[in-house]
């Protein structure tokens, strides 16, 4: 009974640290530099190659640590906010005590300089900054708007870029997808601030919402959407991207469903909605890359 007793606190503190580090982000991530690796960054055509290319490993594992390591900062830094607008998940991220977050932050960090170390100095330059960059915004731009949303998004991408300088491929066709992707996690990103706008006023975050209100909030969203449409033109025109071109066609549709709820909504029932089918945007332009070479 205490055996089972034990097991089940284990369990429970491990899913707690599953959330804490937001290991469904960290499987993403692992599974979109993978792919991105095979079919996009490299121009190898010998996918098993790819596959058995340490240094590609490496610098995916230090993606993995530093990125873990910055989740852990953030729910630290974000605990209060985090407790009003998701009170069952942080309570459950309560299981795991400050100074087990600390520590593992430090022992992440370290993990993930050793790995870049591991592929050459230039990685671990890479890293160290990209490590540097998570502690400044967590603890200096986070709660600022525009410029908290923009470094945000762009720390969100950058483990991306450790694996272009890898390969030595900045091609514009690469740069126009990394810019797509950039405007798609920034609407995502000003469609959480209208969803935790309730735990921000509380909290004093100045964010878009915050300081200029939903319906300006929506207009900047536009904006944005209306630019990832015309970068989302510009590679269907651009460039030959084979069937994949279906996920960038899709793309515009997307958005005219996507806007009409926006304006039509405002409660955070529909907020969410809209996140989850961002999530799911990301996830089936993550699959489409297979389909980039065919």
């Amino acid at each position: 009974m205490i055996f089972s007793f034990l097991n089940k606190r284990f369990l429970f503190k491990l899913l707690s640290l599953f959330s804490v580090v937001r290991g469904y982000n960290i499987v993403f991530i692992v599974f979109a530099q993978l792919t991105s690796s095979i079919f996009i960054f490299s121009e190898n055509k010998n996918h098993y190659s790819v596959l058995l290319d340490f240094n590609i490993w490496l610098i995916i594992l230090s993606s993995v640590c530093s990125i873990s390591a910055g989740y852990i900062l953030n729910n630290v830094y974000d605990s209060n906010k985090d407790l009003i607008n998701r009170p069952l998940k942080t309570i459950l991220e309560k299981e795991i005590s400050g100074r087990t977050k600390l520590n593992g932050y430090i022992f992440l960090n370290i993990l993930s300089l050793f790995f870049s170390f591991m592929v050459s100095l230039k990685t671990l330059l890479f890293f160290s900054l990209y490590i540097l960059g998570i502690l400044f915004y967590s603890i200096r731009i986070n709660r600022y708007p525009f410029i908290g949303n923009f470094l945000s998004v762009a720390l969100s991408i950058t483990p991306f870029f450790a694996i272009t300088m890898y390969y030595k491929n900045f091609s514009s066709e690469i740069l126009t997808h990394a810019s797509f992707l950039f405007f798609v996690i920034l609407i995502r990103e000003l469609i959480k601030n209208l969803e935790s706008l309730v735990g921000d006023l509380t909290m004093k975050y100045n964010t878009i919402p915050v300081k200029y209100g939903e319906k300006m909030t929506k207009i900047y969203i536009t904006f944005y959407i209306v630019i990832t449409c015309l970068i989302s033109f510009l590679i269907i025109t651009n460039y030959g991207l084979s069937i994949m071109t279906c996920f960038y066609i899709l793309v515009h549709p997307f958005f005219i469903f996507f806007m009409y709820i926006l304006f039509k909504f405002n409660s955070k029932k529909h907020y969410l909605l809209l996140h989850n089918a961002l999530k799911i945007l990301i996830i089936v332009g993550l699959f489409s890359i297979i389909l980039h070479k065919l």
